[in-house]
């Protein structure tokens, strides 16, 4: 199967975790956009649910689809409880205790606000994201546009507990400085292996400026990844 393919069919396998009168939490990244489609065709078919977007673009995504679109803040006022029942999301990388790397589509703020406020984070991806150790992937670090410079020496100088940094790039989208969807930049790090994700977490949290990392650490409840043979495994995780 091509990876389209692959993402397609995880996509409509998450969706059947959507029962009627949930409000979700939906994700960014290719993955979650084939269950957004999923999801739109069965609202159209009188599926009642809700959405809380963790980005602009998935907004949008959930919009067009047809998908009744929150902002998180709305919830204590449609629900009995202050939490959504679950949320999926994709990820650049699962190590296999069930820790991340997310932010390769710039949203890993509002991603980890909304996991945050879920009772379960569920990982949707195909079977490359799955790593033995994090890392490969460069860490996306979200930090305020003021002393950019200063936060990614600050990085790379090493003084870090959980990874080495070996190079920092301001990230940039059609030769300007990415903003992200709250108007700050990210910083791409190339580490050469992450050793201690919740350290490293942890250490990059105390530098001035940082304002989050896209490393989720004890979140995930399970992933649905997707092999090119067209089989789906369920990797469950404890948290």
């Amino acid at each position: 199967m091509s990876i389209d393919e692959i993402k397609k069919k995880v996509g409509v396998y998450a969706a059947d975790l959507v029962k009627p009168g949930m409000t979700i939490g939906i994700g960014s990244g290719t993955t979650v956009y084939w269950l957004i489609e999923e999801l739109g065709k069965r609202v159209k078919q009188g599926l009642e649910i809700r959405a809380v977007p963790t980005s602009i673009h998935t907004a949008q995504l959930a919009r067009e689809a047809g998908i009744p679109v929150y902002d998180l803040n709305d919830i204590d006022k449609l629900l009995s409880t202050d939490h959504l029942v679950l949320t999926i999301d994709g990820a650049d990388e699962i190590d296999p205790r069930g820790q991340l790397i997310k932010g390769g589509g710039g949203a890993l703020l509002q991603e980890k606000i909304v996991a945050t406020a879920s009772e379960e984070l569920i990982i949707i991806a195909d079977s490359s994201k799955l790593v033995q150790q994090l890392g490969k992937f460069p860490l996306p670090v979200e930090i305020i546009p003021f002393g950019y410079d200063q936060v990614a020496r600050r990085i790379i100088a090493g003084r870090i507990e959980g990874g080495f940094c070996k190079k920092v790039r301001l990230r940039t989208k059609n030769d300007k400085v990415f903003i992200t969807d709250h108007g700050h930049y990210i910083l791409d790090c190339n580490f050469e292996g992450i050793s201690d994700a919740a350290a490293l977490n942890i250490s990059l949290h105390l530098i001035p400026g940082v304002v989050e990392t896209g490393l989720f650490i004890n979140m995930t409840s399970k992933a649905i990844v997707g092999n090119e043979n067209g089989k789906i495994e369920v990797i469950n995780f404890k948290i």
